[in-house]
């Protein structure tokens, strides 16, 4: 793919956008940017809109289904941004238009006890930013062993589970507003809910994250009985999109989950293509090799159908979908 001087960082035209999702389906971007630092994505971002695209921003891929076709416009890859540091002890707390000189890029560089805080930028995998608290003995995130997808996407969404979200540890957020600006909110401030960082058209650019201090044999082994867990119920090693929909209201589902409504009604082991319900977990949908973005959205539909048809219950879909 060429690379292109106009736009103010690594740039790819006609990107394949397939390779960059969990699920492995979809087509291309008109425009891939590549960013490498904060100060590069808030350019990026201004950029893309002075030339009249509203920019998507990919993360890990996680949760996230892509059309196939051609994708018009701008995509903005947080890949490069995988920045992951402790605040030295000399240096100021708060990250600031992505400079980053008085902070040290070395996890181990302070004793763990002196404080229990990582700044991680937008491209850090969830998984790193997991086994470096492990490693550390700090407490907060082991509940996340095992979701894909990197802290930027992870802060939009709320990424979690049964055992924890990602907004449990996060302190603070430094965000690029809808103007271009820097604007740095409090968890407080932003007051996240359910699969909902609720931070509107802001794209996160990096975070800080607080931890409680434990041992690392004790956070090492919960995050070990947490993945084993999700391995014998979830397809963790699939192409998947990680769950499909919201668990709805307990009091609309008599306290039933989505994938266990999704199992309810018949629907494990369906398939649409080369896409399959999961039999070992109604709510994910795997791509068994060679599945299309058509393949897996008409299936969604189908069990979103089947299950409003069976049981009164409208499920919310969780994934988001890019349509060309």
């Amino acid at each position: 793919m060429p690379t292109v001087t106009r736009w103010p960082c690594a740039a790819l035209a006609n990107a394949d956008l397939s390779i960059r999702t969990t699920m492995r389906v979809g087509g291309a971007a008109q425009w891939l940017l590549e960013p490498a630092t904060p100060e590069e994505l808030r350019a990026a971002i201004v950029a893309a809109r002075e030339e009249g695209h509203v920019p998507r921003l990919l993360g890990g891929g996680a949760n996230l289904i892509v059309d196939d076709g051609i994708l018009p416009g701008v995509v903005i890859t947080t890949a490069r941004m995988q920045r992951l540091f402790r605040v030295d002890s000399g240096g100021g707390e708060h990250v600031v238009e992505g400079q980053t000189e008085s902070m040290t890029t070395r996890t181990a560089a302070m004793p763990r006890e002196s404080e229990t805080q990582l700044v991680t930028w937008a491209g850090v995998s969830l998984p790193k930013i997991v086994n470096t608290a492990a490693r550390l003995g700090w407490s907060g995130v082991e509940g996340l062993a095992g979701v894909p997808g990197q802290a930027g996407g992870g802060v939009a969404m709320n990424a979690g589970g049964r055992w924890g979200d990602f907004w449990d540890v996060i302190e603070r957020v430094l965000l690029v507003d809808p103007e271009g600006r820097f604007v740095e909110r409090t968890k407080a401030e932003v007051q996240p809910g359910y699969r909902n960082g609720n931070v509107g058209d802001c794209v996160v650019a990096s975070a800080v994250l607080r931890f409680e201090l434990d041992t690392p044999a004790a956070v090492k082994e919960r995050g070990r009985e947490y993945l084993l867990t999700k391995n014998k119920i979830q397809p963790v090693t699939d192409w998947s999109a990680g769950c499909v929909f919201k668990n709805p209201p307990k009091e609309q589902s008599d306290g039933r989950s989505a994938g266990q409504l999704i199992e309810h009604c018949g629907l494990k082991g369906l398939t649409r293509g080369d896409a399959i319900v999961s039999p070992s977990h109604g709510n994910f949908i795997v791509n068994r090799g060679h599945a299309t973005a058509v393949d897996v959205l008409t299936l969604i539909e189908d069990v979103h159908d089947r299950v409003l048809e069976k049981t009164g219950v409208d499920l919310v879909r969780e994934v988001k979908v890019w349509r060309a």
